[in-house]
C-alpha cells in the first residue's frame, strides 16, 4: 500500500517551526486576533503532523499483525482507514482561503413560519457541528422570525480550516416534512439559503469607493436584560454596485460594528472576484458545465421517507436526525473529493 505524498511531513514540519518562532516573539500578543489565528493554525497543523507520523508507524505493525491474528488486524485496519480518511480530508484543504475563518449566513426562503423554522434548524445544525470541531462561534447579526425561528442569521466561525470545510455548504437547502404548524398534518417543503465567505485579513489591499457605500445605523436588538445594547450602534452597509448588504450589531460601539462590516464586505468582494475568475477560466477551457452558485445543493426529506441527499455528489444518509444534529462530515468530504 503506497500513500505517496500523504506522509511527506517536511512541509508541515517547516511551517510548524515558522509558527513556533512567531509564538516565541515578545510582541506576539500585541495583536490578539492574529495571535489566536496563529495558535489555531499551529494546533491544527501539529495534530495533522502527529497523526500522520502515527499512521505511518502503524503500517508496519499491521503487516506483522496480519501474520499472527488476521481478525484482530482487520479490526485495527478498519479504524486505521477511518483515521486515514480524516487525514486525507485535511490535506485536501489547500485552497487560497481554506485555512481562514468563515462567515456563515442563513436566510429563510419564502414561506413564513415554515421557512423561519427551517432556517433555525440549519443554524442549530451548524452550531452543533462547530462544537464537535472545537470551533468558536461569534454571532454578528440575527433577525428573529415573526412567530418562530429566524429570518436570517450571520455568524463568524473561528478555527483553522473553517472556510475550507464549510465552503461545501453554500447554496439552497431544502426540507420536506409534515409541518408541526399545520393542524391538518400536511407535507410542506421549505427552503433556506446558506452563504459562506472566508474572513480575509483586514489589512488586505482592496480599494472601496466611499461613494459606492450606503451606511445605515439602527438600534441593536437583543433578548432583554442588562446586556442589551440600547444605543443606535448597529450598522448596515450596502455596497451599491453589487447590492451586497452586510450588517453587524455584536460590538458595543458603532465604530467597531462599522469596522467589522467593512472587513466582511471586503471578504465578500474578494470572493466574488475569485468566482468571476473561475467562471472565466471555465469558459476558456471550453467546459460547458453550468456553475450556479445559488442552486439547490441538498435535500433533507423527513416524509414520506427519511433521506438527506447532496445533489452535487450524490452522497446520502438516511438518518436525518443525526445530520441535523451536526453530523455533516460525510457531505463535506465528498464535496472536497470532487472539487
Amino acid at each position: 500500500m503506497i500513500y505517496g505524498g500523504l506522509f511527506d511531513t517536511n512541509e508541515n514540519q517547516k511551517r510548524l517551526k515558522e509558527l513556533d518562532a512567531q509564538m516565541q516573539d515578545e510582541n506576539f500578543w500585541n495583536d490578539k486576533r492574529k495571535s489566536e489565528n496563529i495558535i489555531s493554525e499551529y494546533n491544527s497543523l501539529k495534530s495533522l503532523f502527529d497523526n500522520t507520523k502515527e499512521l505511518k508507524d502503524e503500517i508496519e505493525l499491521y503487516n506483522e499483525m496480519l501474520k499472527e491474528n488476521q481478525n484482530e488486524a482487520l479490526k485495527a485496519i478498519e479504524d486505521f482507514e477511518k483515521r486515514l480518511s480524516d487525514l486525507e480530508t485535511q490535506i485536501m484543504l489547500n485552497g487560497p482561503y481554506d485555512k481562514n475563518d468563515a462567515v456563515l449566513e442563513i436566510h429563510a426562503g419564502a414561506g413564513g413560519t415554515e421557512a423561519c423554522d427551517w432556517a433555525n434548524m440549519l443554524y442549530r445544525m451548524y452550531t452543533r457541528w462547530c462544537e464537535k470541531q472545537n470551533y468558536k462561534l461569534e454571532e454578528i447579526d440575527k433577525q428573529d422570525g415573526l412567530e418562530v425561528g429566524i429570518k436570517s442569521v450571520a455568524f463568524i466561525i473561528k478555527g483553522h480550516n473553517a472556510y475550507g470545510y464549510l465552503k461545501s455548504e453554500k447554496g439552497i437547502h431544502r426540507l420536506v416534512r409534515i409541518s408541526p404548524f399545520d393542524s391538518n398534518k400536511r407535507r410542506h417543503t421549505s427552503f433556506a439559503a446558506v452563504e459562506v465567505t472566508p474572513v480575509i485579513d483586514e489589512n488586505v489591499n482592496l480599494e472601496i469607493d466611499e461613494k459606492d457605500l450606503r451606511v445605515d445605523v439602527y438600534r441593536s436588538s437583543g433578548p432583554g436584560g442588562q446586556g442589551v445594547n440600547t444605543t443606535d450602534s448597529a450598522v448596515r452597509i450596502t455596497h451599491i454596485p453589487t447590492k451586497i448588504v452586510v450588517t453587524c450589531q455584536s460590538e458595543r460601539s458603532q465604530i467597531q460594528n462599522k469596522e467589522r462590516c467593512m472587513q466582511i464586505l471586503k471578504s465578500k468582494l474578494l470572493k466574488i472576484k475569485e468566482e468571476e475568475k473561475a467562471l472565466e477560466m471555465q469558459k476558456l477551457k471550453g467546459d460547458n458545465k453550468e456553475i450556479n452558485f445559488g442552486s439547490q445543493i441538498r435535500s433533507y426529506v423527513m416524509c414520506p421517507y427519511t433521506l438527506v441527499k447532496d445533489h452535487r455528489t450524490n452522497a446520502e444518509d438516511v438518518n436525518v436526525s443525526k445530520v441535523l444534529d451536526g453530523d455533516i462530515d460525510k457531505f463535506i468530504k465528498e464535496y472536497l473529493k470532487e472539487n
